[in-house]
């Protein structure tokens, strides 16, 4: 009897082919058209899921991952819970250094996942031996047949979201955009998708956000790093402290940075609004644009794209936490948000 069920063989099928939803409410009082490209319905529910199968099926096909070799990698959360999904598909193990900034969410979610997780100061220089710069370099020497991903320093990252992120964006939008808009951390998803749209068409203005306290808009403008510029900041899988080498500055045409509390309470706005429950940086992203129409950026005819990296419930100890918020300073008189109440039934 001929097999007929319809169904895919594993959650790795699943990956790509996420869907663009037109930005509405949240929207509403900026010029132009806006559109998000929702990475939260890739399996691991982030974009991450796209690199962390392109790189290590390239790492596969040199030979460079054998049966029993160990993956280690550097990561806020997102690329180290699409590596710890794909190594328990493939049979590797996995080892990651993550920054003490990541939510205990991800954190939780990555050793749920298999991951043997080492937890770095997030507030030191990058060539500190106790960054998880360092601690991954550090793993990899100790770790016989192990293999360190490096995402910020693997072009592999940029040609992962060039031969997918990018295709796909072209065909939803039918070539018709005119802005794409991308949060930039280690630069691969808006150096391989912006490549990739400027070869279809140059026109297309690509618009980084960076962090304040991140070094990548004056690098950008500069080409040097200054050291004044680094300071602490909240957002995760946003901005830098060093220059990866994973992004590709000459695609991008410029930067505007956002702060931690406006992104974090557009991101609760974006929930509120559209019903769609994303990540810190998604609400960064809209933050963006919000900056942008106001300083004149588009058109009523501009058809912005902007990427939703991830899924909010990565962030519930944070930005979807009144607590966090409150310490943080996020939300007084003037920012406090109104919740439907929760009644006890006895």
């Amino acid at each position: 009897m001929e097999n007929k069920i319809n169904a895919y063989n594993n959650v790795l099928e699943l990956i790509g082919d996420t869907p663009l939803i037109k930005l509405n409410k949240i929207a509403s009082s900026f010029t132009g058209n806006f559109y998000a490209k929702v990475e939260a319905f890739n399996p691991g529910h982030s974009s991450k899921d796209r690199i962390a199968t392109h790189i290590i099926e390239e790492a596969e096909r040199k030979g460079i991952l054998t049966k029993g070799s160990t993956i280690i990698e550097t990561t806020s959360g997102n690329t180290g819970f699409s590596i710890a999904m794909v190594s328990i598909l493939k049979g590797y193990k996995c080892i990651l250094a993550v920054s003490d900034k990541s939510s205990a969410d991800k954190i939780d979610m990555l050793r749920a996942m298999g991951a043997k997780v080492y937890v770095c100061p997030a507030h030191v220089s990058a060539d500190d031996p106790r960054s998880y710069y360092e601690v991954a370099k550090r793993l990899h020497s100790e770790t016989k047949g192990s293999v360190y991903i490096n995402q910020y320093f693997n072009k592999l990252n940029l040609e992962a979201h060039y031969k997918s992120t990018g295709p796909e964006i072209w065909k939803q939008t039918n070539g018709n955009l005119t802005h794409l808009v991308v949060c930039s951390g280690t630069g691969g998803t808006i150096s391989g998708t912006g490549k990739y749209i400027k070869e279809k068409n140059p026109n297309v203005k690509v618009i980084g956000v960076d962090a304040f306290g991140s070094v990548l808009k004056s690098y950008h403008e500069t080409g040097k790093v200054d050291q004044e510029e680094i300071y602490p900041y909240r957002i995760e899988g946003l901005g830098k402290n060093l220059i990866p080498t994973a992004t590709d500055f000459s695609v991008i045409d410029k930067f505007v940075k956002v702060t931690d509390e406006e992104s974090a309470h557009m991101a609760r706005a974006i929930a509120k609004s559209e019903g769609l429950f994303v990540g810190y940086t998604s609400g960064a992203v809209v933050q963006a644009i919000k900056q942008l129409s106001e300083q004149g950026e588009f058109t009523k005819d501009s058809n912005v794209i902007v990427i939703f990296p991830d899924h909010g419930s990565r962030y519930m100890s944070k930005v979807y936490s009144d607590t966090w918020m409150e310490n943080q300073g996020f939300l007084n008189t003037t920012t406090v948000e109104e919740k439907p109440e929760v009644e006890i039934v006895k």
